[in-house]
């Protein structure tokens, strides 16, 4: 990512939360090489999530479309964002962060008490093995 010759790209950090961990990767990446984190910064293409960015295509994924169409060379985004830009474009590639830059979210799940049955019903087919299996298939990890 930091070769000058790479076209980064990334969605918009402050508009959207997929821009914020872009950001927070370039300052795991500034641990490991000193200036690593400007120089990304400053190259890094906003090209999704923000008011200024264009609307997406309607018929194939925003990720896929602006790798294929050599708008960045690499984009980094979501591991499901990934998953469905190669179901568009089968010729692109996915490549797992190492994890000392890894960043990630932890997404909760809350149900109200006095909820009706079938949001209790839509909560446990979730914590299912089916319910988790089918996250797993989108490239989500195992509650903890």
């Amino acid at each position: 990512m930091l070769d000058p010759s790479v076209r980064l790209g990334t969605s918009t950090p402050k508009a959207d939360p997929s821009g914020d961990y872009a950001w927070q990767l370039f300052g795991r990446a500034e641990k490991l090489r000193p200036g690593a984190q400007a120089a990304l910064q400053a190259k890094a293409l906003q090209l999704t999530g923000g008011p200024d960015s264009p609307p997406p295509p309607r018929d194939r994924n925003v990720y896929g479309d602006l790798v294929a169409t050599r708008k960045a060379d690499v984009f980094l985004t979501y591991c499901t964002n990934a998953l469905l830009a190669r179901r568009d474009f089968p010729a692109l590639v996915s490549v797992e962060i190492p994890p000392e830059l890894a960043v990630g979210a932890d997404y909760g799940l809350t149900v109200m008490s006095d909820a009706p049955a079938p949001a209790w019903r839509l909560a446990w087919f979730i914590l299912s093995a089916d319910g988790q299996a089918i996250l797993a298939k989108h490239g989500f990890g195992p509650p903890r």
